[in-house]
């Protein structure tokens, strides 16, 4: 099986590559620009496998595209390519066009003109996942989840352009029959998470004795899921899912943004009590423009047809979390130095 991953040097990416590496054992192709959130550091377990490959390359760049298809063949497309963090967005939304949304368009033109160039089993076994945010169905209520027929209702940059790639696979399967599938996930967290999003920030602020920002009264709920989970179910959809479907993964673990916080700080303060009360550090900002107030995602279908559990919950998966980043300042560290240094983003000053 040779499978083709998008953006598999970012926080996802990088977990699916190395489940497809060492648990799958197919072959890999990763296929990465490397903007700051593209790490390959986080690929250090399986950079010298003879299964894995790497190319850095633009996914907007259609010659490099078809080249690349045409000479790793793959049986398999698993695109994660994109920029994905809404703050950014806010600031700077071209860049988030151009990759979730061009990029995704040349990345399905050139999987098009490889599938019209194979025949018989090889035609009938490929497979185009395209992997996508809960983000794109807006804001729930207090009650209801998400569900694979929910309308589409993006609040922010780049919720609007992860939905606009979104409609661009499932039309080149409606309109030229390539096999795709979509999946929309809830927030994802764990190892080798790039130190702007919530969680990593949280943790190594509070390593640091730094200010815990929350937006607002921090009452937004987000649903949490383990990035090797969702790794796993990746996975099971490009293999498995049924063609012109779309399968939602989350992790049944809706959390508060505070609640979160005062976790990490109730593990901080056991790992590293000299920090101790760490929930002093908690500052309430202002909120994020568009913030949307609940998400929560129905996971039947994905349970239902393709057998697929989270293993950790909240609580062992977030205690996982936190081990691992006290034990791996090397990896973050270069990071918070040189590329974020966790200052606030995402603010209307400019667009």
């Amino acid at each position: 099986m040779r499978i083709l991953v998008t953006g598999g040097a970012g926080f996802i990416g990088s977990a699916v590559v190395r489940h497809l590496v060492h648990d799958v054992g197919a072959e890999v192709l990763n296929i990465d620009k490397l903007t700051y959130a593209g790490n390959l550091a986080s690929l250090g377990s399986v950079e010298s496998m003879p299964n894995y490959r790497f190319l850095r390359a633009d996914v907007c760049d259609g010659g490099v595209m078809r080249q690349a298809f045409a000479e790793f063949r793959p049986d398999r497309v698993m695109h994660l390519a994109a920029e994905s963090h809404v703050d950014r967005s806010i600031n700077g939304a071209a860049d988030f066009i151009n990759t979730n949304v061009m990029g995704t368009f040349e990345l399905l033109q050139a999987a098009l003109h490889h599938w019209n160039g194979l025949s018989g089993e090889e035609k009938e076994g490929f497979r185009f996942l395209h992997v996508s945010t809960d983000e794109v169905y807006g804001s729930l209520g207090d009650e209801g989840l998400f569900h694979e027929m929910t309308p589409y209702d993006p609040s922010s940059p780049y919720s609007a352009s992860k939905a606009a790639s979104d409609h661009l696979a499932i039309a080149w399967h409606r309109t030229y029959g390539l096999p795709v599938v979509v999946s929309n996930c809830s927030n994802n967290y764990g190892p080798f998470h790039f130190p702007e999003k919530l969680i990593p920030l949280t943790i190594l602020n509070a390593l640091e004795q730094k200010a815990l920002p929350i937006y607002g009264s921090g009452a937004n709920v987000r649903d949490w899921l383990y990035v090797e989970d969702h790794a796993r179910a990746l996975h099971l959809i490009a293999s498995r899912g049924r063609i012109g479907e779309k399968y939602n993964v989350g992790g049944q673990n809706e959390r508060r943004n505070i609640d979160v916080v005062k976790r990490i700080c109730a593990i901080m303060d056991r790992l590293k009590p000299q920090g101790a009360p760490h929930e002093k550090l908690i500052s309430h900002v202002t909120d994020r423009p568009g913030h949307d107030a609940r998400y929560a995602i129905d996971a039947t279908k994905l349970r239902a047809e393709l057998d697929w559990n989270p293993r950790e919950s909240f609580d062992t998966g977030i205690e996982k979390t936190i081990i691992w980043y006290l034990d791996n300042e090397l990896w973050w560290r270069p990071l918070r130095e040189k590329v974020y240094s966790g200052e606030r983003l995402g603010t209307l000053t400019k667009v």
